[in-house]
């Protein structure tokens, strides 16, 4: 609950200090005296926008401050979000320099506006003649029926299914976009693959093809070499070979070995040199015939040959780098391939959500659908209550397309007047029923609503008399569950709080200054009766407020 607030220098008031009490708080004062000033603190201090000319004429700055007390646990775990230590007071200030600047501490921390506004959407509510208007903004008439319904958990689980559906439908459509994309790439690629890879590409083969051509390429002059010179060694192929003189002089020396003994060593060694001379005969001319030309694979031969050097030219000055790039168009071209397996492992994956989605909300509008009826039966007793007996509300809920809400589209539909068929609030509800209809639907809402703080601003806008006395009954019961601060014009509210305020502003010197004083019974009398009858409080309209209060205090 707020239990105190603390204001400086703050439009005309100049230094106030409030302290609430838990139940139903009320604020009563003439016209201008600075009732929507108090408002503007408390926004203030929940991160709504101020403004530089907020500050009190001749300071350079304003400064509000708030002490919570008994927070929910929803406040602390934001605390513990934000990185800030819960503790058994929560104390929020703000300070508006008059350069349109303003800092915010939360427990003496300072903290963003927008930190500042989360924790102070979990802490109090303001309802004001806008807030009325809200009612006729259709958007909120969901989340109006998902409080009561109490949809959180249904709902938050449909959402979690239905961000996973988003999320995958959003990778599927990236994945099928970059597939577009990379089309030409792939087309490319599969070029590349297709063209080195048929031919089959050996590491070192074009080193050793050209080995082979160079060989077969100059056959007829290597053969007729070899001929040549098988023909100088041996005497099987020339009358005057090599061969043959080494075997005439080893004839003439073999026969005088006797007479000169020294001739046997060179007789042997010229033996060795003609055994050796035909080995090399008979192996040249075995070279020689392998030199035959086979006219198919010379043909074989030179087509590989200009098919590896095409290739080098085009995708690399060596068959290592063609290689290389083969590898490397394979290896991308299965990533690419990748893509389809996963679009449709998406694909699969988005149809299975599709159905689970489907089904979440279709069980969450069936959830929505029975609480409808009890949640417009309800609404029109507290309406009945505050003085509109013939108004019956409707739930209009239609189907449509999956969205973060689920499937329904849901609008308040009212029957002010027996024999009218329901119509949407914006063409039949005055000021004065917007008001009431709000409350309404907060006193159905009260079990549900986590908030503890609820700060009625003129609520009773277009209301009066008995209407007026059902308001504050029921703002009184409202708070039973809720701490109420209700800023109004009207005795009949007045007189049902438990702790009333009252603000006046008066000159002091060329300066306007507004006090706020929590009223005892005896100044609360003369507040009620000055409401009643105006200045002129005659002492009938001081026993008639009293009575009001007596009464109001005994619960009649």
């Amino acid at each position: 609950m707020l239990y105190e607030l603390h204001i400086e220098n703050l439009a005309v008031i100049e230094n106030a200090t409030i302290r609430f009490g838990e139940h139903f708080n009320v604020f009563t004062g003439e016209t201008g005296a600075g009732k929507s000033i108090l408002i503007g603190g408390i926004n203030a201090i929940l991160g709504q926008r101020v403004y530089k000319d907020i500050i009190r004429e001749g300071t350079d700055r304003a400064y509000v401050s708030a002490v919570f007390t008994d927070c929910p646990q929803s406040v602390s775990d934001k605390l513990n979000e934000l990185g800030l230590n819960p503790g058994n007071e929560l104390i929020i200030s703000r300070e508006i320099g008059s350069d349109g600047r303003s800092t915010a501490r939360i427990n003496s921390r300072p903290v963003t506006i927008s930190a500042l506004h989360e924790i102070g959407d979990l802490l109090v509510n303001i309802h004001g003649q806008h807030d009325s208007q809200n009612l006729l903004d259709q958007t909120k008439h969901l989340g109006i029926l998902d409080s009561y319904a109490r949809s959180d958990e249904l709902l938050l689980d449909y959402q979690q299914s239905f961000r996973d559906l988003q999320a995958t439908a959003r990778e599927l459509n990236k994945l099928k976009s970059e597939r577009n994309q990379n089309s030409k790439r792939e087309e490319y690629l599969s070029e590349i693959i297709e063209d080195i890879g048929s031919l089959e590409i050996a590491v070192g083969e074009d080193e050793k093809i050209e080995e082979r051509f160079r060989l077969l390429d100059n056959a007829v002059s290597l053969k007729n070499a070899l001929t040549a010179a098988t023909a100088c060694l041996s005497e099987t192929e020339s009358d005057n070979s090599a061969g043959d003189l080494i075997s005439q002089a080893y004839s003439e020396l073999e026969s005088n070995e006797e007479i000169l003994p020294v001739l046997k060593p060179i007789d042997e060694r010229l033996s060795a040199i003609g055994i050796e001379l035909e080995d090399i005969a008979t192996e040249l001319s075995k070279l020689r015939d392998s030199l035959e030309i086979d006219d198919s694979e010379y043909a074989t031969l030179t087509q590989r040959r200009n098919d590896l050097k095409r290739i080098k030219r085009r995708y690399g000055t060596t068959l290592d780098e063609v290689i290389k790039v083969y590898e490397d168009a394979v290896q991308e071209s299965q990533g690419l391939a990748s893509f389809d397996d996963r679009i449709t492992e998406l694909e699969e994956k988005k149809s299975k959500l599709l159905i689970e989605v489907t089904k979440k909300a279709e069980k969450l509008s069936e959830h929505r659908e029975a609480a409808s009826e009890k949640f417009s039966h309800q609404v029109a007793e507290e309406l009945s209550f505050l003085n509109m007996p013939n108004v019956r509300l409707e739930v209009k809920k239609t189907r449509g397309k999956l969205t973060l809400s689920g499937m329904d589209s849901i609008e308040f539909l009212i029957s002010a007047n027996k024999g009218e068929s329901p119509k949407p609030l914006a063409k039949i509800a005055s000021g004065g029923e917007l008001s009431r209809i709000m409350l309404a639907l907060k006193t159905v809402l009260a079990d549900r609503d986590a908030i503890p703080t609820l700060i009625f601003d003129e609520i009773d806008s277009g209301v009066s008399g008995r209407a007026a006395q059902k308001i504050g009954i029921k703002l009184k019961e409202i708070s039973r569950k809720h701490q109420i601060i209700c800023v109004t014009h009207l005795a009949q509210i007045a007189i049902m709080a438990d702790d009333h305020m009252l603000i006046e502003k008066h000159e002091s010197g060329d300066r306007t200054i507004t006090n706020i004083t929590h009223l005892d019974f005896n100044s609360r009398k003369y507040e009620i009766a000055r409401i009643l009858g105006g200045d002129n409080i005659t002492e009938t309209v001081l026993k008639d407020a009293e009575e009001q209060l007596n009464n109001a205090m005994k619960g009649e």
